[in-house]
This record gives structure tokens, C-alpha cells and sequence, in this order.
């Protein structure tokens, strides 16, 4: 089996399997003033940007209901279909989603969920994501996108 290579401290060459890293202030803050965000789907306590609603890995927020306008930096692991299909679907039921997501743009999920269902800005330069409360030094070794997709009632 190959080995998959992911993001890491020491930079993109290192193997990792985290899931938890930091949406960078640089990044949220702007958005946060546009939408307002209520919810932050994919979060922990450690490093939720929206402090008084969030939910964790253990509480799995694909199998929990989506309110409000809702921040999202879900994992980018296997996992990230599983995300981006529930923001689609909340958003049909007049949730906004606002997510960070990699560039995938061949990825089924990204034909099926975001092409001519979603306002894409593209992330100029790569996003350094922080870890353990500490900004990110490395830029991630892949093209980042913002995803909003406007709840059908708004």
C-alpha cells in the first residue's frame, strides 16, 4: 500500500494523519465580518473559531443538525465528502456554509456538491494552517478554496 503524505509541522513531506489543524485568523476573521458565523462545524475546543457553538470530531456534525450561517474547515482526510455533501444539503434547507476547503476540482464531490451549486473564491498563495494555538510556518502543499454556499431561502 502507498503511503499517503499529508501536511505536517515540519512540512509537506513529513507523513500525517491529523485532522486538526487551525483556520488562520487571516483567513476566518475577514469572513467571519462578512457572514456572521453561528456554527462551527468541524471544530474542538482547542481551536473552534466560533467559541459558544461548535461541534467536535466525537459529536460528528455530518449526523447533526446545521443552523444559522455555519463556519467549516472540516478534515481533509477521507472524510471530506462526508462534509461537503451535508453543507450541500443544509444549504437546501436555507443554511449558509461557508467552508474552507483544498482545491480538488476533480474530485466527484467537488462535480456533485460545489460546480454551479456554490460561490468558489480561490485562496491566493497556500494557506499555513496553525497547530496547538500556534500560527502556521509551512504553506500547505496544496491550492485552497473558499466554498459558500447561500442557504436557498436567503
Amino acid at each position: 500500500m502507498r503511503e499517503k503524505r499529508f501536511y505536517g509541522p515540519e512540512g509537506p513531506t513529513r507523513t500525517n494523519n491529523r485532522d486538526d489543524w487551525e483556520t488562520p485568523d487571516d483567513i476566518y476573521d475577514p469572513l467571519n465580518e462578512e457572514f456572521g458565523f453561528t456554527l462551527d462545524a468541524a471544530a474542538s475546543a482547542a481551536n473552534t473559531k466560533v467559541h459558544n457553538n461548535y461541534y467536535t470530531k466525537e459529536e460528528d456534525a455530518v449526523l447533526q443538525p446545521w443552523s444559522g450561517v455555519v463556519w467549516l474547515n472540516p478534515p481533509y482526510g477521507e472524510q471530506i465528502g462526508r462534509f461537503i455533501r451535508k453543507a450541500y444539503r443544509e444549504s437546501l434547507a436555507g443554511v449558509t456554509v461557508v467552508a474552507l476547503l483544498p482545491a480538488r476540482t476533480d474530485t466527484i464531490y467537488w462535480h456533485e456538491c460545489i460546480e454551479g451549486k456554490a460561490e468558489v473564491r480561490f485562496v491566493r498563495g497556500r494557506v499555513k494552517f496553525g497547530l496547538g494555538g500556534e500560527p502556521g510556518v509551512q504553506s500547505a502543499p496544496f491550492p485552497s478554496v473558499i466554498v459558500i454556499w447561500r442557504g436557498i431561502n436567503q
